[in-house]
């Protein structure tokens, strides 16, 4: 299929892109926040409440979306991307919204701390502490004690594999069970090498489709450059060596994206390890597209097809 016709036309707008230097992680901040629509044009839920996590590693903002009144949910918590230096609550309040509508959990929206400011592993300790924080304050959620689940897009998406990996290796050294049950990743960046003969779609889809190949390690230097090392399967997910007994996973890659190789990869070496994976393509699309094309009703499927991923019995 062909690159969707209001995706290319959106992209037809854009300017060039620069790649000869790291983006300045204030002004793409700023410029994004700039984008996020008003409050009165989100989807409406029954309740959106600001909250701090106290976890191990510091307070953590958090936003916690209630889709209906009910006595109780699932929940799933959720981390934005953004390269790990950009996206926060707000940019990514959509995706939060859908999520807990077209799942019917409740769903805990994590502000982790960004690169630079916040070196390595300071943004993936918030998320772990957040999770373990939800399970632990499940009464106070309404947790129905079922669905624990991660979701997470692009460098969200990294962090839920990461997180999910920490969980299992937690409860195995502590002879518990891993109270994740599940696993969401939206067109995942779960390779830091960016060698360009890594995957045929980093050369597929170089140019041209928004999230471009050339830039990759400009975008992701903030991160790796504060202590993150590709070569560490908490930076780069796919090298962990034994993915066995990992929460079943749903991975949603786009077809015109420099990362679907990789995601597509990594769900088959969850399902050679065993794990109940899922990997499904949604054509015509570009990264990004949960975030910027929910709109197109193809699109906003992503969602529809993770609520019956998590309520499937």
């Amino acid at each position: 299929m062909t690159l969707h016709p209001e995706i290319a036309k959106l992209l037809a707008t854009l300017p060039t892109p620069d790649h000869s230097a790291p983006p300045d992680p204030k002004a793409m901040r700023a410029a994004e926040a700039e984008q996020v629509p008003p409050l009165e044009d989100r989807l409406p839920l029954h309740a959106v409440t600001d909250a701090t996590a106290a976890t191990s590693s510091g307070e953590v903002p958090v936003r916690i979306y209630t889709p209906v009144e009910a006595d109780s949910y699932g929940l799933l918590v959720y981390f934005h991307g953004g390269a790990f230096f950009s996206g926060s609550l707000d940019t990514h309040d959509g995706v939060a919204r859908s999520l807990a509508k077209e799942t019917g959990h409740k769903v805990v929206s994590v502000g982790y701390r960004l690169a630079p400011e916040a070196a390595y592993p300071a943004g993936l300790q918030d998320c772990y502490g957040v999770v373990r924080w939800a399970a632990e304050h499940g009464e106070d959620l309404k947790w129905d004690g079922g669905n624990l689940a991660l979701a997470g897009d692009s460098s969200g998406g990294n962090f839920v594999a990461s997180v999910a990996a920490m969980a299992h290796d937690d409860a195995i050294a502590n002879q518990q069970s891993d109270r994740i049950t599940h696993q969401v990743l939206f067109y995942p960046s779960v390779d830091l090498d960016f060698d360009v003969d890594r995957y045929p779609s980093l050369r597929e889809n170089a140019e041209g489709y928004g999230l471009e190949t050339a830039g990759l390690k400009p975008f992701n230097s903030h991160y790796i450059d504060s202590g993150a090392d590709p070569a560490d399967p908490l930076v780069s997910p796919i090298k962990r060596e034994n993915l066995t007994g990992l929460p079943p996973a749903l991975v949603i890659t786009a077809e015109y994206d420099p990362l679907r190789d990789e995601g597509e990869l990594y769900g088959q070496k969850l399902k050679e390890a065993g794990v109940d994976a899922t990997v499904s393509r949604y054509a015509g699309s570009n990264h990004g597209f949960v975030v910027n094309f929910a709109w197109i009703p193809e699109y906003y499927q992503a969602f529809t097809e993770t609520g019956e991923f998590l309520n499937r019995r």
